[in-house]
Protein backbone atom coordinates (compact mmCIF):
# COMPACT_ATOMS: atom_id res chain seq x y z
CA UNK A 1 0.00 0.00 0.00
CA UNK A 2 1.03 3.60 -1.16
CA UNK A 3 1.66 5.95 2.02
CA UNK A 4 -0.49 8.02 0.67
CA UNK A 5 -3.26 5.81 0.12
CA UNK A 6 -2.96 4.55 3.93
CA UNK A 7 -3.32 8.03 5.38
CA UNK A 8 -6.16 8.76 3.32
CA UNK A 9 -7.98 5.13 4.33
CA UNK A 10 -6.61 5.33 8.26
CA UNK A 11 -8.18 8.80 8.53
CA UNK A 12 -10.95 7.48 6.96
CA UNK A 13 -11.38 4.83 9.32
CA UNK A 14 -11.08 6.76 12.37
CA UNK A 15 -13.59 9.55 11.21
CA UNK A 16 -16.33 6.88 10.87
CA UNK A 17 -15.59 5.28 14.14
CA UNK A 18 -14.46 1.69 12.92
CA UNK A 19 -10.72 2.01 13.73
CA UNK A 20 -9.08 -0.52 15.74
CA UNK A 21 -5.81 -1.54 17.05
CA UNK A 22 -5.76 -4.71 14.72
CA UNK A 23 -6.91 -3.44 11.69
CA UNK A 24 -4.65 -0.33 11.99
CA UNK A 25 -1.74 -2.52 12.87
CA UNK A 26 -1.86 -4.39 9.57
CA UNK A 27 -2.06 -1.37 7.64
CA UNK A 28 0.78 0.29 9.45
CA UNK A 29 3.28 -2.72 8.05
CA UNK A 30 3.04 -1.41 4.44
CA UNK A 31 6.11 -1.31 2.03
CA UNK A 32 7.06 1.91 0.58
CA UNK A 33 7.17 1.15 -2.90
CA UNK A 34 9.49 4.23 -3.22
CA UNK A 35 13.04 2.68 -1.28
CA UNK A 36 14.49 0.05 -1.60
CA UNK A 37 13.49 -1.92 1.64
CA UNK A 38 16.56 -4.16 1.94
CA UNK A 39 19.53 -4.09 0.29
CA UNK A 40 23.05 -6.00 0.38
CA UNK A 41 27.18 -5.33 0.48
CA UNK A 42 29.17 -7.58 -1.61
CA UNK A 43 32.47 -7.76 0.15
CA UNK A 44 35.12 -7.31 -2.52
CA UNK A 45 34.39 -3.63 -1.30
CA UNK A 46 36.29 -4.25 1.47
CA UNK A 47 38.92 -7.12 0.28
CA UNK A 48 41.86 -5.23 2.02
CA UNK A 49 39.76 -5.34 5.75
CA UNK A 50 37.83 -8.44 5.73
CA UNK A 51 40.40 -11.29 5.99
CA UNK A 52 41.97 -9.25 8.83
CA UNK A 53 39.18 -10.15 10.67
CA UNK A 54 35.68 -10.93 9.18
CA UNK A 55 33.77 -11.26 12.10
CA UNK A 56 34.55 -7.75 13.30
CA UNK A 57 34.08 -6.00 9.74
CA UNK A 58 30.00 -8.12 9.21
CA UNK A 59 29.57 -6.63 12.82
CA UNK A 60 30.00 -3.17 11.21
CA UNK A 61 28.43 -3.93 8.15
CA UNK A 62 25.38 -4.70 10.10
CA UNK A 63 25.23 -1.15 11.79
CA UNK A 64 25.29 0.06 8.95
CA UNK A 65 21.93 -1.07 7.70
CA UNK A 66 22.46 -3.60 5.37
CA UNK A 67 20.47 -6.91 5.63
CA UNK A 68 22.16 -8.94 2.90
CA UNK A 69 25.71 -10.24 1.71
CA UNK A 70 27.19 -10.98 -1.51
CA UNK A 71 30.32 -13.08 -0.39
CA UNK A 72 33.23 -13.74 -2.90
CA UNK A 73 35.98 -16.45 -2.84
CA UNK A 74 38.95 -15.39 -1.26
CA UNK A 75 42.55 -17.91 -0.15
CA UNK A 76 40.10 -19.16 2.57
CA UNK A 77 37.12 -19.89 0.31
CA UNK A 78 33.56 -18.23 0.04
CA UNK A 79 32.98 -18.63 4.24
CA UNK A 80 36.50 -17.15 5.16
CA UNK A 81 37.66 -19.92 6.86
CA UNK A 82 34.50 -20.27 9.35
CA UNK A 83 32.76 -22.58 7.50
CA UNK A 84 29.51 -22.37 5.29
CA UNK A 85 27.17 -23.52 8.51
CA UNK A 86 29.21 -20.99 11.23
CA UNK A 87 29.71 -17.94 8.74
CA UNK A 88 25.84 -17.93 8.10
CA UNK A 89 24.96 -18.54 11.59
CA UNK A 90 27.27 -15.68 12.60
CA UNK A 91 24.82 -13.41 9.86
CA UNK A 92 21.99 -14.72 11.70
CA UNK A 93 23.10 -13.38 15.12
CA UNK A 94 23.76 -9.91 13.24
CA UNK A 95 20.21 -9.73 11.48
CA UNK A 96 22.15 -10.42 7.87
CA UNK A 97 21.55 -13.22 4.75
CA UNK A 98 24.20 -14.39 2.85
CA UNK A 99 22.14 -14.29 -0.55
CA UNK A 100 25.16 -15.28 -3.38
CA UNK A 101 28.70 -15.07 -3.75
CA UNK A 102 31.00 -15.20 -6.71
CA UNK A 103 33.43 -18.09 -6.85
CA UNK A 104 35.31 -19.67 -9.22
CA UNK A 105 33.21 -22.32 -11.37
CA UNK A 106 36.00 -24.41 -13.04
CA UNK A 107 37.47 -25.45 -9.42
CA UNK A 108 35.45 -28.22 -7.15
CA UNK A 109 32.00 -26.61 -8.51
CA UNK A 110 29.69 -29.50 -7.22
CA UNK A 111 31.31 -28.65 -3.03
CA UNK A 112 30.53 -25.08 -2.97
CA UNK A 113 26.68 -25.90 -4.67
CA UNK A 114 26.27 -28.42 -2.28
CA UNK A 115 28.04 -25.73 0.47
CA UNK A 116 25.68 -23.01 -0.83
CA UNK A 117 22.39 -25.19 -0.68
CA UNK A 118 22.68 -26.44 2.22
CA UNK A 119 22.77 -23.01 4.11
CA UNK A 120 20.15 -21.79 2.12
CA UNK A 121 22.22 -19.25 -0.29
CA UNK A 122 20.13 -18.56 -3.57
CA UNK A 123 23.30 -17.61 -5.83
CA UNK A 124 26.76 -19.27 -6.75
CA UNK A 125 27.72 -16.54 -9.55
CA UNK A 126 30.37 -16.39 -12.25
CA UNK A 127 32.24 -13.28 -11.62
CA UNK A 128 34.44 -13.45 -14.89
CA UNK A 129 34.92 -15.09 -18.38
CA UNK A 130 37.37 -12.79 -19.88
CA UNK A 131 37.17 -10.92 -23.43
CA UNK A 132 37.35 -13.24 -25.81
CA UNK A 133 39.29 -13.04 -29.09
CA UNK A 134 35.97 -14.57 -31.37
CA UNK A 135 32.01 -14.84 -30.46
CA UNK A 136 31.34 -18.74 -30.86
CA UNK A 137 33.87 -18.80 -27.86
CA UNK A 138 30.71 -16.65 -25.39
CA UNK A 139 28.62 -19.39 -27.18
CA UNK A 140 30.61 -22.05 -25.63
CA UNK A 141 30.92 -20.10 -22.45
CA UNK A 142 26.92 -19.94 -22.52
CA UNK A 143 26.41 -24.15 -22.98
CA UNK A 144 28.99 -24.10 -19.46
CA UNK A 145 26.71 -21.77 -18.20
CA UNK A 146 23.59 -23.83 -18.73
CA UNK A 147 25.32 -27.12 -17.30
CA UNK A 148 26.41 -25.14 -14.13
CA UNK A 149 23.06 -23.77 -14.00
CA UNK A 150 21.46 -27.25 -13.99
CA UNK A 151 24.23 -28.34 -11.49
CA UNK A 152 22.56 -25.64 -9.10
CA UNK A 153 18.88 -26.08 -9.77
CA UNK A 154 19.16 -29.90 -9.09
CA UNK A 155 20.27 -28.61 -5.56
CA UNK A 156 17.77 -25.81 -5.50
CA UNK A 157 20.13 -22.93 -5.98
CA UNK A 158 20.06 -20.36 -8.98
CA UNK A 159 23.46 -20.12 -11.08
CA UNK A 160 24.11 -16.12 -12.47
CA UNK A 161 26.94 -14.53 -14.71
CA UNK A 162 28.25 -11.11 -13.60
CA UNK A 163 29.14 -8.72 -16.21
CA UNK A 164 32.03 -6.23 -16.96
CA UNK A 165 32.38 -3.97 -19.99
CA UNK A 166 34.17 -6.73 -22.50
CA UNK A 167 30.81 -8.44 -22.74
CA UNK A 168 29.17 -5.10 -23.81
CA UNK A 169 31.46 -4.26 -26.57
CA UNK A 170 31.02 -5.06 -30.26
CA UNK A 171 33.11 -8.70 -31.54
CA UNK A 172 32.65 -9.65 -34.85
CA UNK A 173 29.83 -7.17 -35.66
CA UNK A 174 27.86 -8.54 -32.51
CA UNK A 175 27.73 -7.92 -28.13
CA UNK A 176 29.03 -10.97 -26.56
CA UNK A 177 26.16 -9.97 -23.80
CA UNK A 178 23.57 -11.03 -26.22
CA UNK A 179 25.56 -14.38 -27.47
CA UNK A 180 25.38 -15.07 -23.35
CA UNK A 181 21.64 -14.17 -22.55
CA UNK A 182 20.01 -15.60 -26.14
CA UNK A 183 22.52 -19.04 -25.69
CA UNK A 184 20.94 -19.51 -21.79
CA UNK A 185 17.96 -21.13 -20.72
CA UNK A 186 16.30 -19.09 -18.61
CA UNK A 187 15.14 -21.41 -16.18
CA UNK A 188 18.72 -22.38 -15.46
CA UNK A 189 20.49 -18.78 -15.65
CA UNK A 190 20.03 -15.45 -14.36
CA UNK A 191 22.41 -12.57 -14.69
CA UNK A 192 23.75 -9.94 -12.04
CA UNK A 193 24.30 -6.58 -13.95
CA UNK A 194 27.14 -4.54 -12.81
CA UNK A 195 25.55 -1.10 -13.69
CA UNK A 196 28.78 0.83 -13.30
CA UNK A 197 30.51 -1.50 -16.39
CA UNK A 198 27.10 -1.07 -18.60
CA UNK A 199 27.65 2.62 -17.90
CA UNK A 200 31.52 2.27 -18.79
CA UNK A 201 30.74 0.55 -21.85
CA UNK A 202 28.49 3.09 -22.75
CA UNK A 203 25.49 1.58 -22.96
CA UNK A 204 22.26 2.16 -21.59
CA UNK A 205 21.10 -0.55 -18.35
CA UNK A 206 17.63 0.46 -18.87
CA UNK A 207 17.15 -1.10 -22.51
CA UNK A 208 19.14 -4.10 -21.18
CA UNK A 209 16.91 -4.05 -18.28
CA UNK A 210 13.48 -3.95 -20.65
CA UNK A 211 15.01 -5.80 -23.15
CA UNK A 212 15.53 -8.83 -20.91
CA UNK A 213 13.11 -8.65 -18.49
CA UNK A 214 13.29 -11.03 -15.44
CA UNK A 215 16.79 -12.26 -16.32
CA UNK A 216 18.72 -9.66 -14.58
CA UNK A 217 17.97 -10.82 -11.11
CA UNK A 218 20.59 -9.42 -9.28
CA UNK A 219 22.76 -6.08 -9.59
CA UNK A 220 25.47 -4.04 -8.70
CA UNK A 221 25.51 -0.89 -7.64
CA UNK A 222 28.53 1.32 -8.49
CA UNK A 223 29.26 4.54 -8.83
CA UNK A 224 31.24 6.23 -11.78
CA UNK A 225 32.90 9.23 -10.95
CA UNK A 226 31.54 12.07 -12.97
CA UNK A 227 33.61 13.78 -16.17
CA UNK A 228 35.91 10.52 -16.04
CA UNK A 229 36.94 8.86 -19.24
CA UNK A 230 39.38 6.20 -17.25
CA UNK A 231 38.16 2.40 -17.14
CA UNK A 232 38.56 2.60 -13.77
CA UNK A 233 36.85 5.40 -12.08
CA UNK A 234 34.41 3.69 -8.94
CA UNK A 235 33.24 6.60 -6.76
CA UNK A 236 31.43 6.85 -3.55
CA UNK A 237 27.35 6.28 -3.84
CA UNK A 238 25.90 9.23 -4.58
CA UNK A 239 28.92 11.35 -5.97
CA UNK A 240 28.98 10.13 -9.61
CA UNK A 241 27.34 10.24 -12.59
CA UNK A 242 25.08 7.44 -12.65
CA UNK A 243 21.19 7.81 -12.18
CA UNK A 244 20.22 5.24 -9.81
CA UNK A 245 16.84 6.53 -8.70
CA UNK A 246 15.80 5.86 -12.38
CA UNK A 247 17.63 2.75 -13.31
CA UNK A 248 16.83 1.13 -10.03
CA UNK A 249 13.30 1.50 -10.62
CA UNK A 250 13.45 0.22 -13.77
CA UNK A 251 15.08 -2.56 -12.38
CA UNK A 252 12.31 -3.49 -9.90
CA UNK A 253 9.93 -3.09 -12.27
CA UNK A 254 11.69 -5.86 -14.48
CA UNK A 255 12.50 -8.45 -12.08
CA UNK A 256 15.10 -7.28 -9.86
CA UNK A 257 15.82 -8.57 -6.77
CA UNK A 258 18.97 -7.90 -5.13
CA UNK A 259 20.68 -4.87 -4.61
CA UNK A 260 23.87 -4.68 -4.16
CA UNK A 261 26.98 -1.95 -2.99
CA UNK A 262 30.15 -2.83 -4.63
CA UNK A 263 32.57 0.05 -4.86
CA UNK A 264 36.62 -0.65 -6.20
CA UNK A 265 38.52 2.51 -5.88
CA UNK A 266 38.67 4.94 -2.89
CA UNK A 267 39.79 9.00 -2.40
CA UNK A 268 39.74 10.63 0.42
CA UNK A 269 37.86 8.18 2.34
CA UNK A 270 38.50 4.33 3.50
CA UNK A 271 36.14 1.52 2.19
CA UNK A 272 34.41 1.55 5.92
CA UNK A 273 33.65 4.30 4.98
CA UNK A 274 32.40 4.12 1.88
CA UNK A 275 30.61 1.22 2.70
CA UNK A 276 28.90 3.44 5.03
CA UNK A 277 27.94 5.83 2.54
CA UNK A 278 26.87 3.60 0.19
CA UNK A 279 24.18 2.27 3.27
CA UNK A 280 23.08 5.85 3.88
CA UNK A 281 22.46 6.42 0.28
CA UNK A 282 20.48 3.65 -0.50
CA UNK A 283 18.14 4.35 2.54
CA UNK A 284 17.32 7.96 1.41
CA UNK A 285 16.87 6.96 -1.94
CA UNK A 286 13.91 7.42 -3.51
CA UNK A 287 12.60 5.79 -6.80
Amino acid sequence: MKRSDFLKLSGGIALTGFASNGILASLINFEDENRIKNFGLQLYTLRDDFPKNPKAVLKQVAEFGYKQIESFEGPKGMFWGMGNKEFNSYLDELGMKIVSSHCDISKDFDRKVEEAAAIGMKYLICPWVGPQKKIDNFKKIADDFNVKGEQCRKNGIRFAYHNHNYSFELLEGQLPQNVLMDNTDPNLVDFEMDIYWVATAKSDPEVWLKKYKNRFRLCHIKDRKKNSHERDASCDLGTGSIDFSKILKTASQNGMKYFIVEQEKYEGTTPLQSVQTGASFLKNLKL
